[in-house]
């Protein structure tokens, strides 16, 4: 399983959302303010627009440029802020604003402190006439302005005032219309403020922008008849319309954006749950192919693990059953013999022999079933490992004393490590790895057996070598299986029963380490090698290789 460094679902998901609910955040606010000043832009030139066509439709009516002169002046004064009178080339107008002009609209120019506006409309195309009024404030004298203004217009269509309001329209952004007085729906001291000839303002105030909105109400020549302006509703920088779109948008941009941070987890889990569903339908092969560092990731690496933990245990099961079974046949069927051997001798002698035959029998069943035990120990669960730091030149003198002890009549020999050579390992498990290889090594040497042991860089390992016929190199892998005997001089008559060297790999497997076998440099024969960490803390860092 690869070593990944696995980060947090709490992190993925969470962290991932608050760093888009921020950007979202961030992005919407930058876009609120963009948005807002288009609005506002187009709020002001359409609010001016209206006002400053019937400046300069007034203008354009004066005949003389003295006449002209004269009309400015007076609309200045009304105003409460200087009208001039310039061409294009002085004003530098961009294509756009050419364009918004052309069609009778104004144009709306903030200072860079934002303390000014000035604003242009067109007088005249072919004279390239146009005016620029330097507005600082917007004052209740500009709002009656307007009226003043609209109604020097309309005097010059007597007798058809509606028909002139409803051409106008279309350069205001808010309504103009004429009524009766009855139906303009005025207090009584207004009423009578119109009666007197006076324009009136009427504010009608809302809780919030939206709600709140001014009209101008001036009187007609025409009996109870008044003009009434607007209602014009204040700037709205926060419309219901826009925060809707917005929190819209930033639900569709968090939603997809949870999408794509959940979706592949889920799709993760998704496949750990089809590989563990095959696997429960017995397809013990199955295995979630998933990768990446997070926690989902190292949960299939985990569920992999398992299933080939659980594939090898069944695997290892059934091989043990046939294996278990061939094997105890043998002898089982040899103490059957003997006992019928027994049943129909009365020579006495003849009895003790079979008797000792039939304990040889019992005593190979016992070893037998110890090693069969052993090996199902060590194959079928983690072993309970007390590790400790282990002697290494001890353990060598300790095994090769025992093995001489058995009888045989070849030379054992040790090559020391220096003094004191330490490695942390469970004394009994490696005490019995080096015991079964050199037992083996006993069975096949022709005149000696090799012990020796010793540490390079994080590693330590012990090593076996005999001068025999060694394992030909096809076989190598082969002799680690349980229940596995060679051809030739590696036969059933040289004794064992195929589990000493699945043992010695499980042993090693539990140490973080691995063996193997290969031809021995010095004697000629086979050498067995077993390597693990020096230290079990370190046994995930390390990369163990063969020894120098």
């Amino acid at each position: 399983m690869p070593k990944l460094i696995p980060s947090s679902i709490f992190v993925r998901i969470y962290g991932g959302l608050l760093l888009i609910i921020s950007a979202v955040a961030l992005c919407t606010y930058l876009l609120l303010q963009v948005v807002n000043d288009y609005r506002a832009a187009e709020y002001r030139e359409s609010m001016a627009t209206g006002f400053f066509r019937l400046i300069a439709i007034g203008i354009a009516r004066q005949q003389t440029p003295e006449l002209k002169q004269a009309w400015l002046e007076e609309a200045s004064v009304l105003l409460d802020s200087k009208i001039i009178l310039l061409n294009s080339q002085q004003a530098n107008f961009s294509s756009n604003e050419m364009a918004r002009l052309s069609k009778g609209q104004a144009v709306v120019r903030i200072g860079k402190n934002y303390d000014f506006a000035d604003i242009y409309s067109m007088v005249s195309q072919q004279e390239d006439s146009y005016i620029q009024v330097r507005m600082s404030k917007v004052s209740e004298q500009q709002a009656k302005a307007m009226a003043i203004f609209l109604l020097d217009d309309l005097d010059h269509y007597r007798g058809s005032e509606k028909q002139r309001v409803k051409e106008l329209q279309q350069y205001f952004a808010f309504p103009i219309q004429i009524v009766s007085l009855d139906k303009s729906g005025l207090e009584a001291d207004q009423r009578a403020r119109i009666k007197r000839k006076e324009v009136v303002l009427a504010l009608k105030e809302g809780g919030a922008a939206r709600n709140s909105s001014v009209r101008i109400i001036a009187p007609l020549p025409a009996f109870n008849q008044v003009l009434v302006i607007g209602p014009m509703r204040l700037f709205d920088w926060m419309p219901v319309q826009l925060l809707l779109i917005i929190l819209a948008m930033s639900l569709f941009v968090i939603t997809t954006a949870a999408y794509f941070i959940i979706h592949p987890l889920e799709k993760k889990i998704k496949i750990v749950e089809s590989a563990a569903r095959r696997i429960g339908g017995g397809d013990l092969s199955a295995r979630a192919e998933v990768y990446g560092r997070d926690e989902v990731s190292q949960l299939a690496y985990a569920f992999n693990s398992m299933a080939e933990h659980i594939q090898r245990l069944i695997d290892s099961q059934r091989e043990l059953t046939r294996a278990v079974s061939h094997e105890l046949r043998t002898p089982v069927a040899r103490i059957r013999f003997g006992m019928e051997m027994l049943a129909d001798t009365d020579d006495l002698d003849e009895r003790f022999k079979q008797l000792e035959q039939l304990d040889g029998d019992i005593d190979e069943l016992n070893k037998l079933i110890d090693e069969i035990l052993t090996y199902a120990k060590l194959e079928q669960g983690i072993p309970v490992l007390n590790f400790e730091r282990v002697d290494l030149g001890r353990l060598l003198q300790q095994v090769a004393k025992e093995t001489k002890a058995l009888g045989s009549k070849l030379n054992i020999s040790v090559r020391m490590p220096p003094e004191g050579t330490l490695a942390e390992a469970e004394q009994r498990y490696l005490h019995r790895v080096l015991q079964n290889l050199a037992g083996n090594a006993t069975r096949y040497a022709k005149t000696e057996v090799c012990l020796s042991a010793g540490v390079y860089e994080s590693c330590a390992y012990i090593a076996v070598e005999d001068d025999g016929d060694g394992i030909p190199e096809k076989d190598r892998e082969k002799v680690f299986q349980p229940f596995t005997r060679l051809d030739d001089s590696r036969t059933r008559a040289s004794g064992g029963y195929g589990l000493g060297l699945s043992i010695v790999s499980r042993i090693a497997f539990w140490f973080g380490g691995n063996i193997k076998v290969e031809q021995s440099p010095t004697l000629g024969g086979a050498k067995f090698v077993m390597t693990w960490p020096i230290k079990q803390k370190n046994r995930s860092k390390l990369k163990l290789n063969e020894p120098n």
